[in-house]
């Protein structure tokens, strides 16, 4: 499932987005990277406010197509491995991309990633969802448990 998108601009010229309804078919991280991995592709590396926009672009396309897309966050391929330095300020800099890119483009939400036992990263996609400080939960990077469902 999922809608699949070419461009000719980008490193990574398409893109496909996976998006569930039904709650019982959203699935962990890991589970997440090897749905993509074995369709050929990796989960999402971002490496330029430009591929963010091209993505939040994508995104406000499904949601207006009429196909029901509510709140649900969207895996991408920032992770970090391992617990050690997890609560350290040096945290944020123990995220890499699943597929090896070395971008250090960031997006995250006012006071993310709040690391400890949050290793894998979503991008926010809550429309109703009250806006905190950082504004609506729309777009940007949050750290989460790994084992969460997205």
């Amino acid at each position: 499932p999922g809608q699949k998108v070419c461009y000719g601009a980008f490193k990574r010229s398409c893109y496909k987005l996976a998006y569930f309804q039904d709650l019982s078919r959203r699935v962990g991280f890991q589970e997440a990277r090897q749905a993509c991995e074995m369709d050929g592709g990796a989960l999402l590396s971002l490496e330029s406010e430009a591929e963010q926009q091209l993505i939040e672009n994508m995104l406000q396309n499904l949601t207006k197509s009429g196909s029901g897309v509510s709140d649900g966050d969207f895996w991408i391929g920032l992770w970090r491995s391992g617990d050690g330095l997890a609560t350290s300020s040096a945290c944020p800099d123990l995220y890499q991309w699943a597929d090896g890119s070395l971008s250090p483009f960031r997006n995250w939400y006012t006071d993310e990633p709040s690391c400890g036992s949050e290793a894998c990263v979503v991008m926010y996609h809550q429309p109703t969802a009250n806006p905190g400080l950082g504004g609506p939960y729309l777009y940007q990077w949050n750290d989460d448990r790994c084992n969460m469902k997205h």
